[in-house]
């Protein structure tokens, strides 16, 4: 900012109306206006000294950019107040601080074991019978069975007296079931309702209880079992 004109201007305008006033209005005492326009000339120059006297510093202050040290931050003043601190005791070594390790577990998720595979019941067992479900005919099965051709006559009879060559009969009341009505049904070797399995038993115990399959047969015309 810088010294008001105006007033500066204001000054020198009085200053030249006032010895203009003074050459052109001549009096009888001469002497003292021309004493009165040196006043005023010394007075204008007094006051336009004074405006600048007063105003310049003022208007330099304010147009002067801010220096670099009003320009520092409460945080840049409040660093340089900060002293590094360090703390050393005499005497005593440094141990370095070891963090305790801990170890996770987790408990494996057991294998489970095998299921073995249920085995065939033979009529008797808990898991319930396990019925016939292939195909095939009387004389194919007994074949299988190992039963001499010569007794299947005898067979035929006790079997169609017996179940009628229903693999899957059952007696209701006793147990007895299979071809030959196998009691108890457990017995049989493998599966009861199987009629090969069926078969093989009854041509063991044909021979091993009556002696033949021709006696097995005379015994079940005379007590209608065997």
């Amino acid at each position: 900012m810088t010294p008001d004109n105006n007033q500066i201007t204001r000054a020198s305008t009085a200053l030249t109306r006032s010895t203009s006033s003074a050459s052109a209005n001549p009096s009888p005492t001469t002497g003292w206006t021309h004493r009165r326009g040196v006043a005023s000339v010394l007075a204008g120059l007094a006051v336009v000294g004074f405006a600048v006297a007063v105003i310049a510093p003022t208007g330099l202050a304010l147009s002067s950019p801010p220096s670099a040290e009003a320009a520092q931050s409460l945080y840049a003043l409040a660093a340089d107040e900060v002293e590094d601190i360090s703390i050393t005791i005499e005497g005593s070594d440094a141990v370095a601080v070891q963090r305790d390790l801990f170890e996770v577990y987790v408990t494996p998720t057991p294998t489970p074991e095998p299921v073995p595979a249920s085995q065939p019941d033979s009529g008797g067992g808990g898991g319930g019978p396990v019925y016939y479900t292939g195909g095939g005919a009387p004389a194919e099965w007994m074949a299988a069975a190992g039963i001499d051709s010569g007794n299947w006559g005898y067979v035929d009879y006790i079997v169609s007296k017996e179940s009628g060559w229903n693999p899957n009969a059952t007696n209701s009341s006793s147990g007895a079931c299979g071809l030959v009505q196998a009691l108890p049904c457990s017995k049989v070797p493998g599966n009861g309702y199987d009629p090969i399995d069926n078969l093989r038993w009854a041509n063991g115990y044909a021979t091993g209880r009556y002696g033949s399959w021709a006696a097995a047969y005379d015994f079940w015309i005379s007590n209608h079992w065997w």
